[in-house]
């Protein structure tokens, strides 16, 4: 598994590396499969001191994603509630893979968060006098059911996720509801 560090207002010394390495590299036994896992480490000043350090970890596993964040007061700490999150999601990702048949994926799985960037800058371009198109995104989808599009929601602890329907052939979106429940949009040509 190819491990990333990236720090925004932290200086990754050789200490925090072979910290988050020994830590991070413990989780590649229990998905072998992962090819890539992103650690990103945030200190931000703000008024609660609680939340001075934050550590993201993101992994990738055959056109799956999953994420985990956490925030401390210290940036080891951090990482070790982040790793002990990311260890559950593992485990609740195993036990949903094993209890039923997985269909094959010919694509990579597209994340809320590129979708979320997109809806982001759309809304920054509306906003500008003369809109116009300044960034453009492709991505591949996971042909998937609804069901799997909603466990792949809540691994990533997004609002929303874009997949392509193989019930009923066609991109669909899955979000959550403010009831707790889910709403799937099923886009039609006029």
């Amino acid at each position: 598994m190819e491990l990333l560090i990236h720090g925004r207002n932290v200086e990754i010394t050789d200490w925090i590396r072979e910290y988050v390495e020994k830590k991070v590299g413990r989780l590649e036994r229990y998905l072998p499969q992962a090819r890539e896992a992103r650690v990103e480490l945030n200190h931000s000043e703000t008024r609660a001191a609680t939340d001075r350090y934050t550590a993201q970890l993101t992994i990738w596993s055959n056109g799956q994603i999953l994420r985990a964040e956490e925030s401390s007061n210290d940036i080891f700490a951090a990482i070790d509630v982040v790793v002990d999150k990311m260890y559950r999601q593992i485990e609740r990702f195993k036990g949903r893979r094993f209890q039923r048949k997985r269909r094959a994926a010919a694509a990579n799985a597209v994340t809320a968060e590129m979708a979320a960037t997109l809806a982001e800058e759309a809304m920054a371009a509306e906003e500008e006098e003369a809109p116009r198109i300044v960034r453009t995104k492709r991505f591949f989808v996971e042909p998937m059911s609804p069901e799997e599009a909603v466990e792949q929601l809540e691994l990533l602890g997004h609002d929303f996720y874009v997949f392509y329907n193989v019930d009923t052939g066609t991109i669909n979106v899955i979000y959550r509801r403010k009831d707790g429940n889910y709403g799937l949009l099923q886009p039609e040509v006029a």
